[in-house]
This record gives structure tokens, C-alpha cells and sequence, in this order.
């Protein structure tokens, strides 16, 4: 028996505002069974003395620690800027922003 009915992705399609045909509606249905038979098998397999993880393998930082560093000058960091203004690069307005 399927976990979702073509009724319930009806209902789904309405509340999400979608238009689906009779077709689409059918092929959604389907999907969305077996995506929730997958999500009770995973369930099935899950035991208490598993602790929820979001990865298999642990994860370590890999960046590296924060340093101050000699970086550019302001004037060294815009020499190839098109436009400059203020020691800022001077890019187009967008969107109809008021200055």
C-alpha cells in the first residue's frame, strides 16, 4: 500500500501553490512513495545505541589558524581598479538605490 495517496499530493500541490496536471500528479505520487519507503528503511536500521551524526566519517578543521600578515596598501589593492572613489573601488549603481 503507498505511504501517500495522489489525494494527499493533490492537497500538497494546492497548499504550495502548484499546478500539476493528472499526469504530474500520478509520477509525484510515485517519487514521493519511494522516497518515504526509503525513509522508513533507513528508520528500520536506526538502533538507540547510534548516535545521530550528519556525516559518516568525523570531520576536523582543516583551515588554518588566524595571522596577521603584511597584505596590500589601499593604493597597491585599487591600482587596477577601473574607477576609485574614496579608497573604494567605485562600482555602478544597481537596483535604482538612491546615494
Amino acid at each position: 500500500m503507498s505511504a501517500i495517496t495522489r489525494d494527499e499530493v493533490a492537497h500538497l500541490a494546492r497548499l504550495s501553490r502548484l499546478a500539476l496536471t493528472d499526469d504530474e500528479l500520478d509520477h509525484y505520487a510515485t517519487q514521493l512513495d519511494a522516497i518515504i519507503e526509503a525513509v522508513a528503511k533507513v528508520a528500520e536500521v536506526a538502533a538507540e545505541d547510534v548516535p545521530p551524526s550528519s556525516h559518516a566519517l568525523p570531520l576536523t578543521n582543516v583551515f588554518r589558524a588566524d595571522e596577521v600578515r603584511q597584505s596590500l596598501t589601499p593604493d597597491q589593492a585599487l591600482s587596477g581598479a577601473p574607477a576609485v572613489e574614496d579608497d573604494r573601488f567605485r562600482v555602478p549603481r544597481i537596483l535604482g538605490e538612491e546615494a
